[in-house]
């Protein structure tokens, strides 16, 4: 089969493309799915690049590249070994079937559910632990290749009539944003800030907000504003109104564009953040006290200056998520089901141009996520909507 394959950590050259990878065998209770198309996340980079694992004294001599480089060192997390084929946000039918799957599974449509439970019930159901879980594309093998298994019960069925290419925009960026949701208990009529909405998570993060009942306001670019609206954000915060020529944040700025936005001051409920770096503490500031902060990634940096008296006289929770749980995958499958939330697909490329791809999405000059479809699938899953 064909295969973009992770041959080691470093630049997009360790991205290789095979045309003669052999195709994987389901185990008893796998299934073997014909790939049509898969999302692309910045897990994929990150963990290419070594940016993972890296956990060290930000107040030490030692800056992130150096902490980056000791990881890649030492082969990045647990769980990843090379070769590795990437790719989480999987979409296909199901070709073959282990012998303790049912027959009946074979030819239906599945999105994946990528992350890997190790951890189980005392019934056998996979449940989240959050110190024993991995993801498909690094524990093992993913989507960017024709043909990839996966544990029957993470394939699940999928029958609204969406696009594979658009289907391909669910998955990590939707699972992270709604376990986000669900660990601050957000609720009908919170008032959510969310960073990034322009990427994956963000406008996913818009969206399951408004199923809840919630409130959100996004914090974007200029030029995306007319999207991230019809998602369903109240108003949205640009960037640019807030940061120089140079990006140099301006915390006041921004403070007052969140009180314009919001109506209020100090009123924000619930900040979702994928951005973190220099935004950080006025992203506190913008909290109502007993308000709560949750991060699931660091665009702009991984060691932002806190701080703590913000923290305790306001009474603010902190909190950090990553992926999510079993049952935050099943709500994401109803919803959209239920037509609740729909994809939001701002690319799409064969996978022979994977490193054509991940440059498009590292711009950021689009909104929702990057799709990859293999390139014997590219006349029909992909070609009808790149011309778009």
């Amino acid at each position: 089969m064909s295969a973009m394959v992770l041959t080691g950590h470093g630049g997009p050259e360790k991205l290789v493309y095979y045309n003669d990878f052999p195709v994987p065998q389901p185990g008893a209770h796998d299934v073997l799915i014909e790939v049509s198309a898969c999302g692309l996340n910045n897990t994929d980079i990150k963990v290419r690049e070594a940016q993972y694992a890296v956990d060290f004294d930000p107040n030490s001599d030692l800056d992130e590249a150096s902490a980056a480089a000791s990881i890649a060192a030492t082969n990045g997390e647990t769980g990843l070994s090379f070769p590795r084929i990437q790719g989480a946000d999987i979409v296909g039918r199901i070709a073959a079937v282990g012998n303790k799957v049912p027959r009946n599974r074979l030819g239906e449509r599945v999105l994946v559910d990528f992350s890997i439970y190790h951890a189980k019930d005392t019934n056998g159901s996979p449940r989240m632990d959050l110190y024993n879980v991995d993801y498909i594309g690094h524990g093992a093998d993913g989507g960017f290749a024709d043909y990839v298994v996966v544990p029957a019960l993470n394939a699940h069925k999928i029958q609204r009539n969406i696009p594979d290419a658009a289907l391909a925009t669910f998955g990590c960026a939707t699972l992270t944003a709604e376990h986000m949701l669900s660990r601050v208990n957000a609720k009908s009529g919170d008032k959510i800030l969310i960073t990034g909405a322009g990427g994956g998570v963000g406008s996913a993060a818009i969206q399951l907000a408004r199923a809840r009942g919630a409130i959100p306001y996004a914090v974007t670019s200029r030029g995306k504003e007319e999207q991230i609206l019809s998602l369903g954000a109240e108003a949205c915060i640009c960037r640019q109104d807030f940061t120089d020529q140079s990006g140099k944040f301006d915390k006041d700025a921004f403070l007052v564009a969140v009180r314009g936005a919001a109506l209020s001051d100090r009123s924000i409920d619930v900040v979702i953040d994928q951005v973190g770096g220099s935004m950080f503490h006025g992203l506190l500031q913008a909290l109502r006290p007993d308000g709560h902060y949750i991060s699931a990634g660091t665009i702009s940096g991984y060691t932002p200056r806190i701080n703590l008296h913000t923290v305790y006289m306001a009474f603010l929770n902190i909190h950090g998520s990553s992926q999510g749980q079993p049952e935050d995958f099943a709500r994401i499958i109803d919803y959209i089901e239920a037509g609740k939330i729909g994809p939001t697909l701002g690319g799409i490329f064969p996978l022979s141009q994977l490193h054509h791809a991940q440059k498009t999405f590292q711009a950021k000059n689009y909104v929702g996520n990057i799709v990859v479809v293999p390139d014997a699938k590219w006349k029909k899953f992909g070609e009808p909507y790149a011309r778009r």
